[in-house]
């Protein structure tokens, strides 16, 4: 097998520690993992080797890819840490591990998952939002997994509580390659959150 193309980007990917009740949801991770390592873009992700979680990183680690994992100590005890990736790292808590997925990657992909998986994606969308950062967040949207969040995200714009400039911030891609390109595309410059305050765009906070 070829070895991937080197390259310095990384992509995170969000998603279920179970595998959901279709196997279209394992083989839309396993192609995720696949087209990454391909690409020779690095995975960042939660660092299990269970669910969606270790169908996304065997896939890019049997394609030739570089895996890196990020885990609590808590989920280490559990022992669903996934021991052989390019690397592991153990951090504290799950606020560390978020922070190192956003100071490692270059943009963020969703797939299907729970609770988790939706709070991370969220506290990106609105770290965006709040000029923190600005880095794509891409829904691939397997077999309508995501329909139900769009629809309330196109509500609340509706109802007056989110730009439609920032509701644009959660894009939707129906396949792996679209996922990709627009998880590396550069994310447009936004105006501030308040739609009471259009002072023009929010600046990106750098420390």
């Amino acid at each position: 097998m070829d070895a991937p193309p080197a390259t310095s980007a990384r992509l995170c990917v969000y998603c279920g520690s179970n595998v959901g009740s279709s196997p279209v949801y394992v083989e839309a991770a396993r192609q995720l993992g696949a087209a990454l390592a391909r690409r020779g873009i690095a995975l960042v992700y939660g660092g299990g080797h269970v669910g969606l979680m270790g169908a996304v990183a065997d896939a890019a680690l049997e394609a030739g890819g570089e895996v890196i994992g990020i885990i609590t100590e808590h989920l280490v005890a559990a022992e669903i840490a996934h021991l052989g990736l390019t690397s592991l790292e153990v951090v504290p808590d799950m606020h560390a591990r978020k922070a190192r997925f956003e100071a490692l990657a270059d943009g963020f992909v969703a797939l299907p998952g729970g609770f988790g998986t939706l709070e991370e994606l969220v506290e990106m969308l609105t770290w965006n939002q709040l000029g923190i950062v600005r880095k794509p967040v891409v829904l691939l949207d397997v077999e309508r997994y995501w329909s139900a969040l769009f629809e309330w995200m196109d509500a609340s714009v509706e109802a007056g509580f989110v730009r439609s400039s920032h509701r644009m911030l959660a894009q939707r891609a129906r396949t792996v390659d679209e996922a990709i390109a627009l998880a590396m595309a550069p994310v447009p410059e936004m105006p501030n959150k308040w739609l009471d305050r259009d002072t023009g765009p929010v600046p990106v906070i750098t420390s």
